[in-house]
C-alpha cells in the first residue's frame, strides 16, 4: 500500500495536468487538489511505511481513499456520453472496496 501511495503520490507532483480533468468543477482550480492529493498520499505512505505510525497512516489511507470519491464521480460525469469510458470509470469504483478494507486492517492494527 504505501509503495502504491508512494507511486500516485510522486505522479501526482510530476504530473499533475493528468489528474486536473477529475476534479469536480465546483471545487474552484483542480491543481491545488491535485498537488495537495499527491503531497497526502506521499505523507500517507511514509506513515504506512513506518511500523511506529503504520496504524496512523492506515487511517490516513482510509481517510484518503474516501476523500478522492469525488473524481471517481467526476470520471463518471466526464464520460457519461461516451460509453466504453464510462464503463470503464463505473468499473474502477468497485475496485475502492477491497482498497478500504485493507487500509482499515492496517488502521486496526491487524495487519
Amino acid at each position: 500500500m504505501a509503495a502504491g501511495m508512494t507511486a500516485t503520490g510522486v505522479f501526482h507532483l510530476v504530473r499533475p495536468q493528468a489528474y486536473d480533468w477529475m476534479i469536480p468543477p465546483e471545487l474552484g482550480a483542480p491543481r491545488p487538489w491535485v498537488l495537495g492529493s499527491g503531497v497526502v498520499e506521499l505523507v500517507t505512505a511514509g506513515l504506512l511505511a513506518v511500523p511506529a505510525t503504520r496504524r496512523a497512516g492506515g487511517w490516513a489511507a482510509v481517510g484518503l481513499l474516501v476523500g478522492v470519491l469525488p473524481a471517481h464521480a467526476q470520471t463518471v460525469r466526464a464520460f457519461r456520453r461516451q460509453p466504453g469510458k464510462l464503463a470503464l470509470a463505473v468499473a474502477r469504483i468497485p475496485f475502492q472496496i477491497p482498497m478500504l478494507t485493507a487500509a482499515l486492517k492496517v488502521a486496526r492494527g491487524r495487519r
